[in-house]
């Protein structure tokens, strides 16, 4: 199996497929998270002190580590093999749509992007809420004030009163949903769902999922600035 696994291109696509998966699944949950912000900052908060720095959200967050490492490896391993293969010609799924979208073929640019959206967000939240609390403390500095490492409703008010983070963040969610409409309906595809029947439904699938999870984290990105605008907590 791990020889499958590490020099077949289908076992290679086979773990893309699952660890993406299980990203896919998290980034609901995190959306999901973040919508209830908008909702009410006192549940949110409640959500932030559930996690935390409790030993079921650290190992969380370091299986989640370990997936981005083996997603994002296996991408540039793959794009490698199939560029000694075939040249220039990026990895590929087995069907090909009529008129191949932009996204399919710089999936691993688009990874980039994503990685580098998902590093900024690191420094501007974990490291202000999990890493103070796995260091021993309680409170972390925003805006010149000190604030508790669960109120995550504070950091995220401060973070998007700034209108450049708006724009971060709308590019990198942007860069996400370009990502996720080939890469969701991808997955399915490596699971051998790829079939004359199933192939538009796939990519209509995969499009409302990376729809709404755009739309879920543009929504609480772009409410918290309106709200800062308007001078509302």
């Amino acid at each position: 199996m791990s020889c499958f696994l590490c020099n077949s291109s289908v076992g290679k696509k086979l773990v893309m497929s699952i660890s993406g998966c299980a990203l896919v699944l998290f980034i609901i949950f995190h959306m999901s998270m973040n919508v209830v912000a908008i909702i009410s900052a006192e549940a949110y908060n409640m959500i932030c002190a559930l996690l935390g720095a409790n030993w079921y959200a650290v190992a969380a967050t370091a299986g989640l580590g370990a997936l981005v490492v083996v997603h994002f490896g296996y991408a540039l391993w793959l794009t490698w093999s199939n560029y000694k293969a075939r040249g220039t010609q990026r990895y590929a799924v087995t069907t090909q749509e009529p008129g191949v979208s932009w996204s399919s073929k710089n999936m691993l640019v688009l990874g980039f992007v994503v990685l580098l959206g998902l590093a900024i967000h690191l420094v501007h939240f974990w490291s202000k809420m999990m890493l103070v609390e796995l260091l021993g403390g309680h409170e972390t500095m925003v805006g010149g004030q000190m604030i508790h490492a669960t109120d995550g409703a504070a950091l995220i008010q401060y973070t998007f009163s700034q209108w450049y983070n708006v724009v971060i963040y709308l590019v990198w969610f942007v860069a996400l949903w370009l990502h996720l409409t080939h890469g969701v309906w991808s997955m399915f595809q490596t699971a051998g769902f790829a079939n004359d029947t199933w192939y538009p439904r796939l990519k209509c699938i995969a499009n409302i999922v990376a729809t709404l999870i755009f739309l879920g984290f543009a929504a609480v990105v772009v409410v918290f600035y309106i709200k800062s605008l308007c001078g509302c907590c």
